[in-house]
């Protein structure tokens, strides 16, 4: 009896880790297509998008009317984010892709930057007609190349999750038609940009990738000293340094740690020594500590970055339950740099560094030749929409849609409770940016 109890309970066992394996087995087929249906569809739509994208400009090249140039160019600025979408959706996380990107992004800005001004004043000038045509030729070039590989795929039924498996497996022997397609697209984009360059077509971003790093290169040891020195009560012996390999922005040594219910890492430039961010995790026990004491404690954390001219003005201030958060930027002869901004976290309970970032310091900080103001204060001002109360001026440098850096009157103003930072253009007068800040972040000449 007892036999048969044991017979009927194991077939029953059996039987039911079938049933449950096959469900596994179709729950991972279902996300398996479900994966490769939205890859399918990014990889279609970003041929589609670029197949019209080299139309458009086309179009732009013929056209007469300045009337209807700026929706056409409004036009290929949409469609360039759209293919820049598509292009995220894919698994290329493992290849290199950015050039294509920086490509249909450069489009974009160019598109955007000559759409939005005045035409009728301004029109385009034979440079930019130039480059415009140069634009169509490339665009027409990659449309090509995704047209082969959209090709092979429709014929050759090809998946996507096979490119991921590859990508992800190093896998040299497996069909990478796709790979070797995107490859293709990426080497031809990297021929395009010194000429995009030279005809002002490329205008994404002013940040100089690290370039003005100053100091001689440290070795890891002296980089656990460094660390040793940032992250409080932790010994040089306990910190695991790794370096950053081949193609990173920065080279950087990494210093972690893991203590009891502690744990932070910090990254530290290789040239130089800088410390670029500082992340510590720990319980923060009841605030004890101000905000205003607590800026008191990032202002010397500041400090101890040893960076030259170190002068940084306090743009914002926040708390965020038991934490203060501060914003400092880079001021220079009375001008306040925004793009060199380092921000620094400090715990409220005793006022530890529990985080800091330099890296938008670093990446942007060079020696500028900035174009003095062509329009007064006082016509600043008057830009100013006349329902604000303008409590403080500053002169300040910002970096614009199309990330151009420009020279700006810096206006804090209020109306009722909310407050507002607007930047006013220096050298035409017009409004470059408006941003509402929280009531308890500004304090007006109280640090």
């Amino acid at each position: 009896m007892l036999r048969i109890i044991s017979i009927v309970v194991l077939s029953l066992t059996t039987i039911g880790a079938g049933i449950w394996g096959y469900k596994e087995h179709q729950d991972k087929n279902a996300i398996l297509v479900q994966s490769e249906n939205n890859y399918q569809r990014a990889f279609h739509e970003l041929t589609y998008y670029v197949d019209v994208l080299n139309d458009k400009i086309g179009t732009t090249l013929a056209m007469n009317s300045r009337k209807e140039l700026s929706p056409q160019l409004a036009e290929i600025w949409r469609i360039t984010s759209d293919a820049n979408a598509d292009v995220g959706q894919l698994p290329l996380s493992l290849m290199p892709f950015n050039k294509t990107e920086e490509f249909l992004s450069d489009i974009g800005d160019f598109a955007y930057r000559t759409a939005v001004r005045d035409l009728t004043k301004k029109p385009l000038s034979e440079k930019e007609v130039k480059a415009l045509e140069s634009l169509h030729k490339q665009s027409g070039e990659i449309k090509n190349e995704l047209r082969k590989v959209q090709n092979v795929v429709l014929r050759d039924n090809l998946r996507w999750m096979d490119v991921e498996l590859a990508l992800a497996t190093n896998n040299e022997t497996g069909d990478n038609t796709i790979v070797d397609g995107f490859k293709t697209v990426e080497k031809s984009v990297d021929g395009f940009r010194q000429a995009n360059i030279e005809s002002g077509v490329s205008v994404a971003g002013t940040a100089q990738d690290f370039k003005n790093i100053k100091g001689k290169e440290i070795s890891k040891q002296e980089a656990k000293s460094i660390a040793g020195k940032w992250l409080k009560d932790v010994k040089p012996k306990d910190l695991k340094i790794t370096k950053s390999g081949k193609g990173a922005d920065v080279q950087t040594y990494t210093a972690s740690f893991q203590k009891n219910k502690i744990n932070g890492y910090m990254d530290i430039s290789v040239k130089g020594g800088h410390a670029l961010t500082v992340m510590v995790n720990r319980p923060v026990k009841k605030a004890q500590v101000s905000l205003h004491e607590a800026y008191s404690k990032a202002k010397k954390y500041l400090e101890g970055l040893n960076v030259e001219d170190a002068d940084f003005d306090l743009i914002e201030s926040s708390q965020y339950e038991r934490l203060g958060v501060f914003r400092f930027v880079y001021k220079k002869d009375g001008v306040r740099y925004y793009p060199d901004a380092i921000e620094v976290k400090v715990a409220l309970d005793n006022g530890d560094l529990l985080g800091m970032t330099t890296l938008d310091y670093f990446s942007h900080h060079y020696d500028r030749d900035i174009k003095k103001a062509n329009v007064s204060e006082e016509e600043a001002k008057s830009n100013v929409n006349p329902n604000l109360k303008i409590q403080e001026k500053h002169m300040a440098v910002i970096e614009n849609d199309l990330n151009e850096q420009v020279l700006c009157y810096e206006f804090l103003a209020t109306k009722g409770n909310e407050t507002y930072r607007i930047f006013i253009n220096a050298w035409n007068g017009e409004e470059e940016q408006v941003e509402t800040l929280k009531g308890t972040e500004v304090k007006f000449n109280n640090i």
